[in-house]
């Protein structure tokens, strides 16, 4: 199994966007990229935009490649309903548009739905489903929650089985995992690697407690402990300049067992760019005038 994360919280974008080839099959995982509309009360610096357009256009060429694309949630970093053409003749494996979903995300699979018309090849939900091909699985958990409680919705995790002894799960947004049932969908399916959306510790104290930080930590620990011997965390992590400090335990219990921890950056042998959090020194060391007018922010809301 090749596992090639293209765009990333640690690359400079907001994205989870992954793909995975087996022997079998081509599989794109969150097909999208955005950028948060305000940090430090900035708008993005051109230099995000420039990085969001080069990893779309990334993006859409893993697309042409991939037999199958999945959409975890619908929010706008892992899908992007304005551009339904990379769907076309593709397998589309998504979120229930109307189970397990909040107002905001029903709405968006809504105008999702229509914009793809009968552009896939065919089109099925996924929640705690299986799909195979050829050896390749594809299990889906049930509906989690997007974070710590339901206000942003929900999401579904993914396991890629090649059939061949090798595993991979992606988390999509579980900003931890925190959650019972987000940990043990990966227990359960025993990976050998795990791409994880990990905790949201620059909101840490306003919409992340330090109680789900700390369980966090210690299911993070479970992971590692339970034979994960590759750990991706990115996402929401890599969206605060102090992350390394945040989950010290992790990294030194990893050590200890020989599990190799990083991000997404890191996994491709690219610098971590972290654009998003640098924000005000891209503006400090390359002074702009403020965009408004000449960007349409509402596609960049997640």
């Amino acid at each position: 199994m090749k596992i090639t994360p293209l765009a990333f919280d640690s690359m400079g974008t907001r994205s989870m966007a992954t793909y995975v080839e087996t022997k079998d099959v081509g599989v794109l995982i969150d097909p999208s990229v955005s950028l948060a509309t305000r940090r430090y009360n900035l708008p993005p610096h051109p230099v995000e935009f420039a990085r969001m357009d080069k990893h779309w256009e990334l993006i859409k060429s893993y697309a042409k490649k991939a037999a199958v694309l999945i959409v975890t949630h619908y929010h706008y970093d892992h899908h992007n309903p304005w551009e339904p053409e990379i769907y076309r003749d593709k397998i589309l494996l998504m979120k229930h548009p109307t189970e397990k979903i909040n107002q905001s995300q029903r709405k968006r699979a809504s105008f999702f739905l229509k914009q793809l018309a009968d552009l896939p090849k065919s089109l099925q939900f996924s929640d705690s489903e299986e799909f195979r091909f050829g050896d390749t699985l594809l299990r889906f958990s049930p509906p989690v929650f997007h974070g710590t409680n339901p206000r942003l919705g929900y999401v579904t995790e993914v396991l890629i089985d090649d059939g061949r002894g090798y595993r991979a799960i992606h988390t999509s947004d579980v900003e931890g995992p925190a959650i019972d049932d987000q940990l043990q969908f990966i227990l359960e399916n025993k990976p050998d690697l795990v791409i994880l959306d990990g905790p949201l510790t620059y909101m840490l104290g306003f919409r992340y407690s330090a109680q789900h930080l700390n369980q966090s930590i210690k299911n993070m620990v479970k992971l590692i402990d339970g034979g994960v011997e590759d750990l991706v965390i990115d996402h929401h992590f890599m969206r605060d300049l102090k992350y390394l400090d945040r989950i010290k335990e992790v990294y030194e219990f990893a050590d200890e067992k020989g599990c190799k921890v990083e991000s997404a950056a890191e996994y491709v042998g690219q610098p971590i760019e972290m654009f998003e959090a640098k924000r005000r020194d891209l503006y400090r060391v390359q002074p702009v005038e403020e965009l408004k007018g000449k960007v349409d922010f509402k596609k960049l809301i997640p």
